[in-house]
């Protein structure tokens, strides 16, 4: 089969690279792709935002199944102009992506049938908003309602950053329209983990847990991003995580967007955390999540591709997983997640020995180039996390990463409670 892939960053050359490998798929093509998506698919001259182009190549070169990546054509519908023309397509509609495309939606929903989240409140005023902080103290969350490219939430661990925030995204659009309102989450204590799984309505096929490092800097220290590394499986969290998070919380917002009229059909993102009361959720997301796609991909062993279709006729299967640790360290441009150059080279960090995941890089004449601010994920794989990092790290520690930076710790919390 020919399988078209939309977006252009980390999340979607794992997808690409996943199909290419599969043994149904005779094509792939992405829209628009990246100098490292090339190696493994066709990439296409059209923007994940031109809906008409992207139909019009589907029909045209006998697509059996889209894959939407990003969050910004979900949030404009392009699964529902897909389905009006009778097109295979893995991704929920405008009105079911709104789980990740407003804070306020999912909180409600949360709240509405009791699925466990920190408690909150919503604002568009600040003056509102800075009387309630004052009021619950700190530690304490702020978030824009809207979409942020995974950089509209703030962690203040103390009140003056929390007022900060508020003001930033109230009073001075930090972030446009997406941060007009403001979500007032209380602070939840334990450990996070992404939990992604394959979604049909009522039909959900769970995907291995992941751990994801938000924070820009090693030990947590810094602003957050779209995320810094991963890894998985998650092994040192009790046995018993996934299923409670399974049957407390996937099932019941599965169930919970049907009664909604609003079913959903794609990947349910859940970032979690493990509190002393359970399993709680962050955030949720309506797509693949980035950087835990490269690292869980990276250990499947099923044929995505047709567990996918078959997904979508209501047919399930038990996925297969490589029995090795993946922890993936994302390589950023320096600056990020603020200000940053693009355009310097990355050929010489090309040549360590681990594999690279493209997220931001394009060609230019015959060198490969940063193009975004987070630009490459390099994995390493191994019987455990400390065999997987030795392996990451000791490849990136023979090459030089000027102009960009890394964290040197993905996969520490694994080892200190393994």
């Amino acid at each position: 089969m020919n399988v078209l892939v939309v977006g252009r960053g980390g999340r979607e050359h794992a997808l690409c690279y996943k199909f290419y490998q599969d043994a149904s798929v005779s094509r792939v093509f992405c829209a628009p792709g990246n100098a490292g998506i090339a190696a493994h698919a066709e990439c296409l001259d059209i923007e994940e935002t031109d809906q008409h182009a992207l139909v019009s190549f589907a029909k045209e070169n006998d697509i059996a199944l889209t894959v939407i990546g990003p969050e910004q054509p979900l949030a404009e519908g392009l699964t529902d102009l897909f389905l009006a023309e009778g097109l295979k397509v893995f991704g929920p509609t405008q009105e079911a992506s709104a789980i990740e495309g407003s804070k306020a939606f999912a909180k409600e929903l949360m709240k509405k049938y009791s699925i466990p989240t920190a408690g909150y409140e919503t604002f568009t005023s600040f003056q509102e908003a800075s009387d309630y902080i004052k009021k619950k103290g700190a530690p304490i969350v702020i978030k824009a309602d809207g979409l942020a490219a995974g950089k509209g939430v703030v962690v203040a661990m103390t009140e003056a950053e929390a007022l900060e925030a508020a003001e930033g995204m109230l009073e001075h659009n930090r972030f446009g329209a997406s941060s007009a309102k403001i979500v007032v989450e209380d602070f939840l204590d334990g450990e996070e983990f992404s939990f992604m799984c394959l979604v049909n309505e009522e039909t959900i096929i769970p995907l291995a847990l992941a751990q994801d490092h938000k924070r820009a800097y090693d030990n947590d220290k810094g602003p957050n991003t779209g995320g810094m590394g991963a890894y998985s499986p998650v092994a040192h969290l009790p046995s018993a995580t996934e299923d409670k998070a399974m049957n407390e919380i996937i099932k019941p917002v599965v169930q919970a967007m049907i009664k909604e009229g609003t079913p959903f059909t794609g990947v349910l993102y859940a970032g979690l955390i493990l509190t002393e009361d359970g399993p709680k959720v962050i955030e949720f997301n309506a797509r693949f999540g980035d950087p835990e796609t490269q690292v869980v991909l990276h250990r499947m062993k099923s044929d995505l591709a047709q567990l996918l279709l078959n997904l979508l006729e209501d047919k399930t299967e038990e996925v297969k997983w490589s029995d090795h640790t993946v922890v993936g360290v994302v390589l950023a441009s320096e600056g990020y997640p603020g200000s940053y150059e693009k355009g310097h080279s990355v050929e010489s960090i090309l040549n360590a020995e681990t594999f690279f995941y493209h997220a931001g890089t394009k060609k230019v004449d015959s060198q490969i180039v940063a193009d975004g601010g987070r630009v490459l994920l390099a994995a390493g794989s191994g019987k455990n996390v400390e065999a997987a990092r030795d392996q990451v790290y000791d490849a990136l520690n023979h090459v030089d990463a000027s102009h960009f930076f890394y964290r040197k710790d993905i996969g520490n919390k694994a080892l200190n409670r393994s």
